[in-house]
């Protein structure tokens, strides 16, 4: 991995143009916006669209000779990390990779910078060797290695200016003055970090002497953060004025929503503040507009249940129910679903609490209880909008179920999720809401139920073969030969042996027989069984399924067969 100094006299722009990935008027309108923002030449260039990273990278590889370091599956070197300081790696976005006598190898996304190249050789009196790396993977990098250095000494440096001060600073407006604060970096420097460690949620808990924070990644909790109790008051007022809560009432739940743009990509956070005995704990979750619009190919369907997907979207009219808890990517594959149904000469309304993501093409209308607009009142008005299909973000109670149910009997296609186990058992609570089972039966054209499971790093992953107990549980005999793969935990995967989720699927499809059994007030497990008859897979086969294709371990379908049972 260690190499040469690469050439550096050519700047980056210079050689992308050279390259024949850019033109000189490209260059021209990227070096304007360059003026203007104080971006990299690389990021103004793709900002326009002009490149990619991964245009960028192949030329600087090819042109310069130097080959792309992936820092995920580096091992940084703790001694050339305390070389350079948080600000200097922040301000030039690189990164200390290995220190080797005199020699200080750095990740850049630019090793044609010579700036930058003498500012840290200045800084470190070393003869620095730039290596080639993405601008994602150092950010990643930078927080991982600086990231909790930087929170400590924001919340230091807080105790210390600002600890007789916090109503004072909570009700300042936004001047350079705020945003420089101590209390704001801290939280801005939490909610970073939580993101580009792909976290789903942000738990920020007080206790008697401390204040612990808490990400969600992959489903699982891992404590990143502890503080001193005198800082719960600040943090929770900063998140309170950016989620615009109100600050003042402190006995009572509050919802807001904060928006944020950070590297290129725009995320929504929805933050809860719940009131405990030590003080009010916040909840906030992440979801990125990008990661709700994937293609159906992503959603992690068997070929088998991806044509019963699109065999369930081409009813004309009827219900589509996506079901399973909260946090198993019911709206992923609820907003794939309309991208999928999404034509000009179709007219999609949805009615959502809240709008996760903005789909172009698509009306969507966000509940407000308080001025009246419920889920029911929102279709009613919907309804009378000479809608092709409708969007319910969650059937909640049996008045939208009556009207989702009549909606759909009257020629409209309803998209809406549903709180059951399984696909069968959705049945039955609608059942429960008050529907008539014939209504049920006359409406419902299809049911998705869905969980997510942790997937295995491909990077650390080790094989081993199926113990007795183990194949009776995935339905095989002693005799057969079967390798299942464990998490074993690498640089990749931040030692925890998992590297994303993957979503596992059962799809209902209404046949005539299944009809049948739903008009005669059939039990959940009679539906099941004539499910399974139709060709039906349930959540615990195809768990099976990812467990044999090494893509998930033998704990994580347990988890899958337990809570279907």
């Amino acid at each position: 991995m260690l190499m040469k100094q690469a050439k550096r006299k050519q700047r980056l722009g210079d050689l992308l143009v050279e390259y024949g990935l850019i033109t000189q008027e490209d260059l021209n309108e990227a070096l304007q916006l360059q003026r203007q923002t104080g971006d990299k030449i690389g990021e103004s260039l793709i900002s326009l669209g002009f490149v990619t990273q991964k245009n960028i990278i192949e030329a600087l590889e090819l042109q310069l000779g130097l080959p792309f370091v992936n820092l995920k599956e580096f091992q940084l070197d703790p001694q050339a990390i305390a070389i350079l300081n948080e600000n200097l790696v922040r301000k030039h976005n690189v990164i200390p990779v290995r220190l080797k006598g005199n020699d200080l190898y750095i990740a850049t996304d630019d090793p044609t910078n010579i700036m930058v190249i003498d500012d840290i050789t200045l800084f470190t009196g070393k003869n620095v060797i730039p290596l080639l790396s993405s601008s994602t993977q150092i950010t990643e990098a930078i927080d991982k290695h600086y990231g909790r250095q930087e929170a400590m000494a924001a919340a230091e440096r807080y105790k210390q200016e600002y600890q007789t001060e916090i109503e004072e600073e909570i009700h300042q407006e936004e001047s350079a003055d705020v945003k420089s604060a101590p209390i704001v970096k801290l939280v801005n420097t939490i909610i970073e970090q939580a993101i580009r460690s792909r976290a789903s949620d942000i738990h920020i808990e007080p206790f008697d002497k401390k204040i612990r924070v808490r990400f969600r990644v992959d489903g699982s909790l891992k404590e990143m953060f502890e503080y001193d109790i005198s800082l719960a008051s600040a943090i929770v007022a900063r998140v309170k004025i950016t989620a615009e809560m109100d600050i003042a009432e402190k006995r009572k739940p509050q919802d807001g929503r904060i928006s944020i743009k950070l590297d290129r990509k725009e995320y929504d956070i929805r933050t809860s503040c719940l009131p405990t005995v030590f003080g009010e704990k916040i909840v906030m979750r992440i979801t990125s507009k990008e990661g709700l619009a994937k293609g159906k190919e992503e959603l992690g369907l068997f070929k088998d249940d991806l044509d019963k997907f699109n065999e369930i979207l081409k009813n004309p009219h009827g219900i589509i129910l996506v079901t399973g808890p909260t946090g198993s990517g019911k709206s992923t594959t609820l907003y794939t679903a309309l991208s999928e149904l999404n034509s000009e000469d179709i007219n999609i309304v949805t009615v959502e609490d809240p709008v996760e993501a903005n789909i172009n093409g698509i009306n969507q209308v966000h509940v407000n209880v308080k001025a009246g607009l419920t889920f029911a009142s929102a279709l009613r008005s919907i309804l009378r909008q000479d809608p092709d299909i409708i969007m319910i973000g969650e059937i909640r109670d049996g008045e939208t179920a009556e009207i989702a149910v009549k909606a759909s009997i009257t020629g409209h296609l309803v998209v809406s999720t549903l709180h059951t186990n399984s696909a069968p058992s959705s049945i039955t609570r609608l059942i429960d809401m008050g529907i008539e089972p014939f209504l049920i039966g006359a409406s419902v054209v299809g049911v998705i139920a869905q969980r997510l499971v942790r997937r295995l790093c491909p990077k650390c992953r080790a094989g081993f073969q199926a113990t007795d107990k183990e194949l009776q549980l995935l339905g095989m005999t002693s005799e057969e030969e079967v390798i299942m793969y464990k998490p074993v935990g690498c640089n990749h995967c931040n030692e925890t042996g998992y590297q994303g989720r993957i979503g596992v699927y059962e799809i209902m499809t209404v046949t005539n027989e299944l009809r049948e059994l739903i008009n005669q007030n059939a039990n959940s497990q009679e539906i099941k069984e004539q499910a399974i008859n139709d060709g039906m897979n349930t959540l615990k086969d195809n768990a099976k399924r990812l467990v044999l294709e090494g893509v998930t371990s033998y704990e994580e379908m347990l988890r899958i067969a337990y809570e279907t049972d």
